[in-house]
């Protein structure tokens, strides 16, 4: 459990506190505490980045998104830019992951198939035939990123909203609020309706082939057994 809080540690309660602590205890500006709170996450994502053997396109994307708005904002000397850059960033990835399922390429298969599978060798592979040859496994998997695309759209508009209605030092503190309870909803839709269903029909398939696997041992070995036992009959031949 606190493995899996660590990102969500990392991401929002490292900015926030960072936010407050510059800003009301070392009396930085709005900008300057925004700019430095930002640091944490930017640099976790290179840091998955650099472990990662090739690419992630997501967190790529994240990470770019973040750069860009981060330099404009910086650039404008704009407070309520910057926290519209964070919307920015949900927006972008949205956009990516519903432009993905179209595509026929999810971008949210990537942390949905290992959540999934377990790491397990048999469920991968049956991941992988369900994935060539079951319709309804197809739609869970492109219904699960349509469900985290639309949310964080829905997340950006209400940030970028509040951005520019809402007092900065209140915003700060509230559009993490919005993006908790964003990854908590999409978590909840998303996993209820797409990821355990999935989670079962690929159990459902490892069982059986294994199931068949195993009959297909026993058969070999009755086999085996068989052509051993077989006893040679003399031939007869006559005086």
């Amino acid at each position: 459990m606190a493995q899996s809080l660590l990102p969500l540690v990392l991401d929002v309660g490292v900015p926030l506190a960072s936010y407050y602590i510059l800003s009301d205890g070392f009396g930085l500006s709005e900008v300057a505490a925004l700019g430095w709170s930002s640091v944490v996450p930017a640099l976790r994502t290179l840091w998955a980045l650099a472990r990662r053997t090739g690419v992630n396109g997501l967190a790529l994307l994240i990470l770019v998104v973040n750069v860009v708005g981060l330099a404009v904002s910086t650039m404008t000397g704009d407070p309520r830019l910057m926290l519209a850059k964070d919307s920015g960033v949900s927006s972008v990835v949205g956009i990516a992951v519903i432009v993905s399922v179209f595509m026929g390429k999810p971008l949210m298969t990537a942390g949905l198939k290992p959540f999934v599978t377990k790491g397990i060798a048999a469920r991968n592979a049956a991941w992988d035939r369900l994935a060539a040859g079951s319709a309804p496994f197809r739609r869970a998997e492109r219904r699960f990123s349509l469900i985290w695309g639309t949310v964080l759209l829905v997340e950006c508009v209400a940030r970028v909203i509040g951005a520019y209605t809402i007092p900065v030092h209140t915003m700060v503190w509230l559009g993490s609020v919005l993006m908790v309870v964003a990854i908590l909803l999409a978590m909840v839709v998303a996993g209820g309706s797409c990821a355990e269903p999935m989670e079962k029909m690929v159990r459902a398939e490892a069982e059986a082939e294994a199931e068949a696997e195993a009959e297909r041992d026993a058969g070999d070995r009755a086999g085996a057994a068989g052509a051993g036992g077989t006893v040679p009959v003399p031939a007869v031949t006559g005086n």
